[in-house]
């Protein structure tokens, strides 16, 4: 039971610095306002958290965590790597889509922190690289990707694009449905920008 407390409170601290933070920016989101937002004193915070600098972190790092968990149930339900892309994705955009103010939070006030905290960024979004990671290898090993295809700047392709249609849609106002947007994403993804969607050579001619 003391535990079920425990979790229940800390959960209660990240909605209440997702809604603060989405209203009045990460600068704008004291201690205080957070405590009384989960309603709890401002030294309970600290019990659970270092800083805020810590909650903006465990932030990022429930949600990467729900997400890996949710992709890790159903991308092996898939057999073929162009649908558990599509499941990736749709996955990615519909838990962020349905959280404007985590979506915020995540792709607008953390990119504010210092380069400490960016580092720890990296780590904690490691777990969905992995996955993606493990696509690419899959689409390769089916002969759907191309084996000579650069593993590292394909994952960069995948997640960058993913990332800035989340911020794109951030700070469009949330206007529209972001998973509504996983078909297009996935086809430019997968067929690219040629109408034939056939690979085609761009050999350099001395900048000619």
């Amino acid at each position: 039971m003391a535990k079920e407390r425990d979790d229940a409170k800390h959960s209660a601290i990240l909605r209440a610095a997702i809604a603060v933070m989405s209203k009045y920016g990460y600068h704008g989101a004291q201690i205080s306002r957070i405590a009384r937002e989960a309603g709890v004193a401002d030294g309970t915070v600290y019990l659970y958290f270092k800083n805020k600098e810590d909650i903006l972190v465990s932030i990022l790092r429930t949600a990467i965590g729900q997400i890996v968990e949710e992709c890790e149930q159903k991308l092996p339900l898939k057999s073929h790597v162009d649908d558990k892309l599509s499941t990736l994705i749709h996955l990615y955009f519909s838990h962020l889509g349905a959280n404007p103010a985590l979506a915020m939070v995540t792709q607008v006030y953390l990119r504010q922190v210092d380069a400490d905290i960016r580092r720890q960024v990296g780590d904690i979004v490691k777990p969905f690289y992995n996955l993606v990671d493990g696509l690419i290898e899959e689409g390769k090993q089916q002969g759907v990707f191309r084996p000579a295809l650069n593993h590292r700047i394909a994952r960069r392709m995948i997640f960058g694009t993913m990332d800035e249609t989340v911020t794109a849609w951030v700070l469009t106002g949330s206007k529209y449905a972001l998973a509504d947007l996983s078909n297009d994403v996935v086809d430019v993804l997968l067929h690219g920008l040629h109408q034939n969607c056939e690979q085609k050579k761009i050999t350099s001619t001395g900048g000619e």
